[in-house]
């Protein structure tokens, strides 16, 4: 009996996937564990596995397109098999054979079903490219680089462009063969999903009007030449990419990375990539060269005369400067989700002093150890952890008609990156000792930075700390990561006068500041969970039973 295969939810915060890559065609025999199709969520791209066998009858969302999880993405069953009644009713009901379903590149559609405005159909071999849905939050996405210019050939697999997006710049690949004859969204420019990103087609096509019939969301078509028979050499971007001084460098964003963290300039790595691109092979292998770079000789100026000795009032004099930076997809979603945070949930903020001379003391005996490094940040953490479960209304989230305690201790530790903020998320922190908390914040960090966490090592976190105390930072307030209750701040360690026992002695004080949701944690609460957090951290031997 057929049976049918829905969009799987890959994260707690899927609601849709994209296809990718189908690895299995209509008429194909499909075994258990055979990898489907590739699907691409917010965070990654993964594999999706077939957990039946028989053979592949039908392909519900075709590869590029978007659905909502538990759409209809494709039915297994046996060859032949009547499957009309289980696809009756969906979007996209063709009647499947036992031939591979066309690529796009082999049959492009000639009437896209999400546009009435759209013209009843299009040159043969002419396709419309859209602006892609690259992860389930995305509405919109930016054309950081294009590899290809209008005119190029362009083959099934061929890199077009880098499209940024709230996560991470992405490398956007054709599924479709032919000449690239209209560019809809030019570098730097952003636009809605669905917004027309380029036309592939036969070279020397009359494309005049597809564009403007075909454009989503309002959004209109960037100037950019349709290629004819004679392509003009002079293309804005073939002169963005041929620019010597200042202009766009191709590579991979793989490649720029690894570039970044080597301080390796781009400009002088050769690119072994299509049209001279700059790939991570390339960057691993670059040698700088040691032929010394000579100064332009400089003519020897002339003397002047000395000016005359007038007195003049002092007008200051110079160029006003300003520029315009382009707010990144994960930018704006940060804006967002600190907006949505700041203004619906009712912040307020608790702020204690605590002695830190026991920390300091615990910290450096227990770096002694062979191979172990504990920082402050850590035994923060792990203080955290066993308040919370001594407090656990304050691990808590707000919902309209219930409130959810969690009794489990997901502590999301905040990590600046070059775009923005992330929270890579410990689970179980209560369970894991001081060593185990820095070993596994070091490696979450890290991968942070080199934009590598999975989406489930950013799921889940039920309480948040933020870090500033290493940039000198005394006292801050976070804003709310929900669904979590409460953020805790942490400012830096200072050395200055406190009083002990009635005397004026040189102590280390840290300041912290927990900013609750009054819908879930109330004052008194809040000040509880302090109290206990000061106890483990000016006493942390307790946190070692």
């Amino acid at each position: 009996m057929a049976t049918k295969i829905t969009m799987p939810r890959l994260s707690d915060t899927m609601t849709e996937g994209t296809v990718a890559t189908w690895l299995k065609k209509v008429g194909d025999t499909v075994k258990e564990g055979d990898i489907l199709a590739e699907i691409e969520t917010d965070k990654a791209t993964m594999e999706f596995e077939s957990f039946n066998a028989g053979t592949l009858l039908y392909i519900g969302i075709k590869e590029g397109e978007t659905a909502a999880v538990d759409s209809l993405l494709a039915i297994i069953g046996k060859e032949g098999e009547d499957i009309s009644g289980l696809i009756s009713g969906t979007a996209t009901a063709d009647e499947p054979k036992a031939e591979a379903t066309p690529t796009p590149s082999q049959e492009p559609t000639s009437q896209p079903t999400t546009d009435n405005s759209q013209p009843t159909t299009l040159p043969k071999g002419v396709v419309v490219v859209t602006m892609p849905r690259l992860s389930d939050t995305m509405t919109e996405g930016t054309v950081a680089t294009w590899l290809k210019k209008v005119g190029d050939e362009v083959k099934e697999g061929d890199i077009l462009a880098e499209i940024e997006t709230d996560k991470a710049t992405m490398e956007f690949e054709s599924f479709n063969a032919g000449t690239l004859l209209f560019i809809g969204i030019n570098e730097g420019q952003s636009a809605p999903v669905d917004s027309v990103l380029a036309i592939i087609g036969p070279a020397g096509t009359d494309i005049s009007g597809i564009a403007e019939n075909y454009k989503k969301g309002g959004v209109a078509p960037a100037a950019t030449t349709v290629a004819t028979e004679q392509v003009s050499t002079a293309s804005p971007v073939a002169e963005a990419t041929q620019t010597a001084d200042g202009g766009r460098i191709f590579a991979s964003p793989l490649a720029k990375q690894i570039a970044k963290d080597k301080g390796i300039n781009l400009s002088q790595v050769k690119g072994s990539g299509e049209n001279g691109r700059i790939t991570k092979s390339d960057v691993e292998n670059f040698t700088p060269s040691a032929a010394a770079q000579t100064a332009p000789a400089v003519a020897p100026s002339t003397p002047q005369a000395a000016p005359a000795p007038t007195v003049k009032p002092f007008v200051p004099a110079g160029e006003k400067f300003s520029e315009e930076i382009k707010n990144s997809q994960m930018r704006k979603t940060i804006a967002r989700r600190l907006a949505e945070s700041k203004f619906t949930a009712p912040h307020y903020y608790l702020t204690i002093e605590v002695a830190m001379d026991e920390a300091m003391k615990s910290r450096a005996v227990i770096n002694t150890v062979p191979d172990t490094k504990v920082s402050f940040n850590d035994m923060v953490v792990k203080a955290c952890a066993m308040a919370l479960k001594k407090h656990p209304q304050v691990n808590s989230q707000w919902r309209e008609d219930a409130m959810i305690i969690n009794h489990h201790v997901n502590i999301g530790v905040a990590v600046a990156v070059e775009d923005g903020l992330v929270v890579p998320v410990l689970n179980f922190t209560d369970q894991m000792s001081l060593t185990q908390i820095g070993a596994g914040v070091r490696d979450l960090a890290g991968k942070a930075k080199n934009k590598k966490l999975t989406p489930a090592e950013m799921d889940g976190s039920t309480f948040t700390v933020s870090n500033l105390g290493m940039f000198g930072i005394q006292s801050f307030t976070s804003i709310i990561n929900q669904p979590n209750s409460a953020i805790l701040s942490v400012g830096a360690i200072e050395e200055k006068p406190v009083v002990r026992n009635g005397q004026i002695v040189v102590g280390n004080t840290m300041t912290l500041t927990l900013a609750c949701d009054h819908r879930t944690v109330d004052g008194a609460t809040g000040a509880q969970f302090l109290q206990t957090l000061r106890i483990f951290l000016e006493n942390p031997v307790t946190m070692l039973a």
